[in-house]
């Protein structure tokens, strides 16, 4: 009997967001005490918006990496003003590609996605390490 993960093509978009689900998983049954992670700096350059806010710690981003998860699952998205007047600008400047062939724009969106959802479970992984070596707890 295959695993669940073979039966998917290694770059298939459900296997990326499985991944994802299960670093998550982890994440969160190894931090039992989320706030130790709060005033530690995260070392990763994409925390940092460089036109308006500072870093966070990995506190902040254990909590987006769990929001991040809650809106994959539920479907659900909801924006602050700030992120939505970013989102606005964004998709202004992405209209030109609107209007070219639906299926290079699906496979550019597409590649987009797996690389952020590569990215964010490494991230979650990362986070994760960072904290058994807050606790004292060997990988």
């Amino acid at each position: 009997m295959q695993s669940a993960e073979a039966k998917f093509n290694r770059s298939s978009l459900f296997l990326a967001l499985r991944r994802y689900n299960s670093a998550i998983r982890d994440m969160e049954q190894t931090i039992l005490l989320p706030s130790l992670l709060r005033d530690v700096p995260s070392e990763d350059v994409w925390d940092c918006d460089a036109t308006e806010e500072s870093c966070g710690d990995l506190y902040d981003s254990y909590l987006m990496l769990k929001a991040l998860r809650n809106t994959i699952e539920s479907g659900l998205i909801s924006m602050d003003d700030h992120k939505a007047k970013k989102h606005v600008t964004l998709n202004k400047t992405l209209e030109p590609l609107l209007d070219t062939d639906p299926e290079a724009v699906f496979c550019f969106h597409l590649r987009g996605l797996f690389s952020v959802m590569s990215d964010l479970t490494k991230k979650s992984q990362s986070l994760t390490e960072k904290y058994m070596d807050i606790i004292g707890v060997a990988n």
